[in-house]
C-alpha cells in the first residue's frame, strides 16, 4: 500500500491579499517567508476529529496549501522548514467575547458600590491586540464597545499591517436602556432611537451589536429588526428582558449563560426592569437542570438556533481562591491595575460551599447540557470583572474551564475555533485546519489534546501565514494592561 500523500489545494483563487508588514510589526515576526513547511507536528484540526500524529502542513501565500502525514512527503523546494516534533498545531482561536477595554481599577465604597460617576473602564488598544495574538487568538468579536471609533481604527491599522493583532469583528456601542451601568454607555430613549442607533453604527462600519442589561423589549425588538435588515447579528447580556422574551424577538446569541443573566425565574420580576443579582442568581440555584423548565429553555435555544457564549473566567473571579495567581498575569498589569485586582481578590471571602462556587458549577453544567443537546456553544473570556481576566490569558483559561466543565480538550478546542468561525460565517476560511483555508494557526509546545494547560505554552502564532513570536509580544506589554 502506498503511503498517504499530502492533500493539495487548487492553485487558483487562493492567495490571501498580502499587506506589507510595517517595521513595528516586523519586530514581532518569527516566520516571514512566502513558503513554509511545518513538519512532524501533532495536529488538532478543530473539527473535533481525533488527533493526528506526525503531520506536515505547507503554507504558501497565507493559505494552507497542503496537509498530511510527514512520511513519504516531498517538501516544496525553497520552503522554510520548521521541525515541530513535540509540538501541537491547532487552528487560531476565535474569541467571541473579547473586549478592547479593561477594568483599570475598582473604586467603591465600603459596601462595594461604585462611587460617582460610576464604574469606569480603560481602552487598552495597545496591549489587548498584542496579548490576544500572543496567546493564539487570531480572530475576535469585541462584543460591546465603549470606544467604537478607537476599535474601528485599531482594526483598520491591524488589517493594513501596521500593528500586530487579531482579525476583528467590531461590535457597536452597547444597546443599553436609560440608567446605564457606566457613564461610558449611551442610554436609549425608545425604539425609534434604537433603530437610528443601529443604522448609524452599521454605516460607521461595525458588524455586530450587543444589547445590555437595562434595555426594554421594545428597544431590543427594534434593534434586532434593524440589524437583521442589514444582515447583522445581535447578542445580549440581558436582565430587564428575559431569555424567552428575547428569543421571541429574534435575538441571535446570549452572553455569559442563563445562570448569570436569564431573569425569567426571578420572583416578582417587573416587565422591562432588571432585578438585582441578589434576587436573580439565587433563583437559578433553585432550578433543577433536568427539570422541565430548564429543559424547555434548552430545547427552545436549540430549535431557534440561538447560540450561547461561555465566559467562565469572569465569573470564576468571584469564587474564593480562584483562579490560580500567575506571575505572567501580574507582570502584564500596570501597577495600579495590579494593586486594584489583588485588593479585590483579597476581599473575596473564603467560605465553605460558597454560593459563587455553586453558581459557577451550575453554569458549567448548563453549558455542557446545552452543547450535548445540539446547541452552538461559543467562548470568550470577557476581560473585565474585577480586573483578573486579561486578554489572551483569559482565553486560555476559558479553555481550561470548559474542560473542567466536562468537555474533552478536543471538544473545548472545537468550541473555541470551529464554532466561533461558524457563527461569524467564516468557517470556509478559518476555524479548522484544512487545505485552502487561511493559514491562521497556533504552534504549542506539548499536547493540549491530553493536557489542556499546555495551551499556555504558545510558541508561534500564524496569521495569514506570518508567524508571530508569542514571547516577544507578551514582553512588549509588560506593565501596560490598564494603561494603554
Amino acid at each position: 500500500m502506498h503511503p498517504p500523500r499530502l492533500l493539495l489545494a487548487p492553485l487558483l483563487g487562493l492567495a490571501v491579499q498580502a499587506q506589507t508588514p510595517s517595521p513595528e510589526l516586523r519586530t514581532y515576526l518569527k516566520v516571514d517567508a512566502p513558503l513554509v513547511a511545518l513538519v512532524h507536528a501533532r495536529v488538532v484540526d478543530g473539527t473535533g476529529a481525533p488527533v493526528r500524529q506526525d503531520q506536515t502542513l505547507v503554507l504558501r501565500g497565507g493559505r494552507i496549501e497542503a496537509m498530511g502525514p510527514s512520511s513519504g512527503t516531498d517538501l516544496p523546494k525553497g520552503a522554510q522548514v520548521l521541525d515541530l516534533q513535540g509540538h501541537t498545531v491547532l487552528p487560531g482561536l476565535v474569541g467571541m467575547h473579547n473586549h478592547l477595554f479593561y477594568t483599570a481599577s475598582i473604586h467603591s465604597d465600603e459596601k462595594g458600590a461604585a462611587l460617582a460617576p460610576g464604574r469606569l473602564f480603560a481602552e487598552i488598544g495597545f496591549s489587548a491586540p498584542r496579548l490576544y495574538l500572543a496567546c493564539g487568538v487570531t480572530t475576535i468579536r469585541t462584543t460591546g464597545s465603549l470606544e467604537p471609533y478607537a476599535d474601528l481604527n485599531i482594526k483598520r491599522q491591524i488589517d493594513a499591517g501596521l500593528l500586530p493583532g487579531p482579525k476583528m469583528d467590531i461590535t457597536g456601542p452597547y444597546l443599553e436602556g436609560l440608567e446605564p451601568q457606566t457613564p461610558q454607555m449611551h442610554g436609549l430613549s425608545g425604539p425609534e432611537e434604537a433603530k437610528r442607533f443601529v443604522d448609524f453604527w452599521a454605516d460607521a462600519g461595525v458588524t455586530s451589536f450587543k444589547a445590555y442589561m437595562n434595555i426594554s423589549r421594545a428597544e431590543l425588538g427594534a434593534a434586532i429588526q434593524a440589524a437583521h435588515a442589514r444582515g447583522l447579528k445581535v447578542t445580549g447580556h440581558l436582565g430587564s428582558v428575559t431569555w424567552p422574551e428575547a428569543m421571541a424577538l429574534g435575538i441571535d446569541n446570549f452572553e455569559h449563560g442563563p445562570v448569570y443573566t436569564d431573569t425569567e425565574f426571578t420572583p416578582n420580576k417587573a416587565l422591562d426592569a432588571c432585578p438585582p443579582v441578589s434576587a436573580s442568581w439565587p433563583s437559578w440555584l433553585q432550578q433543577d437542570l433536568q427539570g422541565p423548565a430548564v429543559q424547555a429553555l434548552i430545547q427552545q435555544l436549540v430549535s431557534r438556533k440561538v447560540a450561547l457564549t461561555s465566559t467562565l473566567p469572569v465569573f470564576e473571579l468571584m469564587v474564593p481562591g480562584r483562579p490560580p495567581l500567575q506571575p505572567r498575569l501580574l507582570a502584564a498589569m500596570s501597577p495600579e491595575s495590579r494593586a486594584s485586582y489583588l485588593g479585590a481578590r483579597g476581599r473575596v471571602k473564603v467560605v465553605a460551599n460558597s454560593p459563587a462556587e455553586q453558581l459557577l458549577k451550575k453554569e458549567m453544567a448548563f453549558e455542557l447540557a446545552f452543547a450535548r443537546a445540539g446547541g452552538l456553544l461559543l467562548a470568550g473570556p470577557d476581560p473585565t470583572g474585577m480586573g483578573g481576566v486579561l486578554p489572551g490569558f483569559g482565553d486560555q483559561r476559558e479553555l481550561e474551564l470548559l474542560v473542567e466543565a466536562g468537555f474533552t480538550p478536543v471538544e473545548a478546542i472545537h468550541i473555541y475555533t470551529a464554532n466561533g468561525a461558524a457563527f461569524l460565517g467564516r468557517l470556509d476560511r478559518i476555524g479548522t485546519l484544512a487545505v485552502g483555508k487561511q493559514a491562521d494557526l497556533v504552534v504549542v509546545k506539548g499536547d493540549p489534546s491530553t493536557h489542556i494547560e499546555d495551551l499556555e505554552q504558545v510558541v508561534t502564532v500564524f496569521k495569514d501565514g506570518l508567524g508571530y513570536d508569542s514571547a516577544k509580544l507578551i514582553e512588549s506589554v509588560r506593565g501596560h494592561v490598564g494603561i494603554r
